[in-house]
């Protein structure tokens, strides 16, 4: 049995796992790299690994966001014609994120030649998009639905059940269990995991065996703030901004951190720690993926549904408006003062946030509220490492508005979590590989993993790395 590292090994994005177990060969995830000059070029050469993608006999998906699952219609699109199994949610998720990339790119490479037509420049050298929205939405004619706890096999040497990982609606680590010469081999993918006793989702369950371990380590070096200290960030920020005169923008992924941040508000003003407010949603992806959380309250932990409740019998303590129209989304940019915008993308890196961006950034009244992980390379996270000036569309923009940083509301596992729930396994796998984290997140890991768990074989695979288990 041999595994191969495509993605997501000393980074964070492009998760991808290939399996070959007999004669069967399978992936895990199929995710875009994002951040960074090289990540174009990176997607174009994830799926040529010295394999034709045609033998791929199915893809199992841990979860719907982009950077796991974003290459899919390329994948198809390359000649990948099997089964991509994954959560009912997913699939819901999948349906808005996969053809909204696509629109992405596409709007993308016009913008790129407007802008040579402008400069008089020739067509030459604008990148194509990496699939389109045509290819995007039929790749989800391929999406096979499994619940959590299902054991299935798709194929004669494979059985597979996905479990709850609390990370986003519908995300799933894997247990694999793979037979042929001697005896079955349990892996078990861990995806992205969530951190326990957070509000919205569910904890992550625990596998109790595994012969081989792949865990992410996002946040693998760092512990992340409390809710209290995070609540009271959020109420500084709000308070500052509302004295100020000036507008909140918070860049926020459309699935996942928008709907635990509306939660977050809601509670703070059920709470009186925050005044009733209008929250303006802009975000179309959003305002559907709130909609498909909403259809999924079975999925959402008890406190979640409690307060979904209240927030329904007291519709005026928070206003949600969920701006669809564009000419109602270019509106926003002439409020002034006291408008709260929650806008994705989550990295800063495409959407209306953008243009949110340019309009507040140079005010110093204003305020930026980052809630998510910022990859090496975005617009984030230059904002996050302090830049005082930054290119928005190609335009310089001075930084004179706050930025703020909150990060207890992860939706990734930090390091005292992570371990709290390897701990959880009955005895050390035969080999643990440490992935999705940036190289110190990842090494400090594996270091913790050594030292506090005592585990032996303890492995930071290499980009495109293939070892035999």
């Amino acid at each position: 049995m041999r595994l191969g590292f495509l993605g997501a090994a000393g980074e964070v994005t492009g998760s991808c796992y290939l399996l070959e177990a007999g004669d069967t060969r399978f992936l895990v995830d199929c995710g875009m790299f994002q951040g960074g000059p090289e990540a174009r070029s990176k997607n174009l050469r994830a799926l040529n690994f010295g394999f034709d993608v045609r033998d791929i006999d199915f893809v199992l998906l841990t979860h719907a966001h982009i950077d796991h699952s974003g290459l899919l219609p390329r994948l198809a699109m390359l000649g990948f014609k099997g089964p991509i199994y994954t959560t009912p949610a997913s699939i819901d998720l999948l349906e808005v994120l996969l053809p909204d990339s696509a629109h992405i790119q596409e709007k993308e490479a016009e913008w790129q030649l407007r802008h040579r037509h402008r400069r008089g420049a020739t067509e030459r050298g604008i990148p194509a998009p990496l699939y389109s929205v045509m290819q995007a939405q039929a790749v989800l004619e391929q999406l096979k639905p499994v619940n959590y706890g299902e054991s299935f096999n798709p194929a004669e040497n494979v059985s597979v059940r996905f479990r709850d990982a609390g990370h986003i609606l519908g995300s799933a680590l894997l247990e694999v269990t793979v037979s042929g010469e001697g005896r079955p081999r349990r892996l078990v993918f861990s995806g992205d995991l969530g951190m326990p006793d957070r509000p919205v989702l569910c904890d992550p369950e625990q596998p109790l065996v595994a012969d081989v371990l792949l865990v992410e380590s996002t946040y693998g070096n760092r512990s992340h703030r409390s809710l209290q200290e995070t609540e009271d960030e959020i109420v500084e920020a709000f308070e500052r901004t509302r004295a100020a005169h000036g507008n909140l923008i918070i860049p926020a992924f459309a699935v996942g951190r928008t709907q635990e941040l509306l939660y977050m508000l809601a509670d703070l003003i059920r709470r009186k720690r925050l005044a009733p407010l209008k929250v303006y949603v802009d975000s179309p992806m959003a305002s559907k993926a709130t909609q498909i959380t909403m259809a999924h309250q079975d999925l959402l932990d008890p406190e979640t549904r409690e307060l979904i409740a209240w927030q329904e019998g007291h519709p005026n303590k928070m206003r949600i408006q969920f701006v669809g129209d564009v000419e109602a989304s270019k509106a926003l940019n002439d409020v002034r003062q006291g408008a709260v915008i929650v806008s994705a993308s989550g990295m800063c890196e495409a959407g209306r946030i953008k243009y949110h961006l340019r309009e507040n950034l140079p005010r110093s009244e204003c305020s930026i509220l980052i809630t998510g992980f910022q990859a090496a390379g975005t617009l984030g996270r230059r904002l996050v490492d302090g830049a005082r000036l930054v290119h928005i569309f190609g335009q310089p923009v001075p930084v004179r508005a706050r930025i703020y940083t909150v990060g207890g509301l992860s939706a990734h596992a930090d390091q005292g979590a992570l371990l709290g729930w390897l701990g959880g396994f009955r005895a050390p796998p035969g080999k643990t590989f440490v992935v999705h984290g940036e190289a110190g997140a990842s090494t400090a890991l594996a270091a913790a993993i050594e030292e506090k768990l005592g585990w032996p074989e303890v492995h930071l695979p290499q980009p495109g790395e293939f070892v035999v288990i």
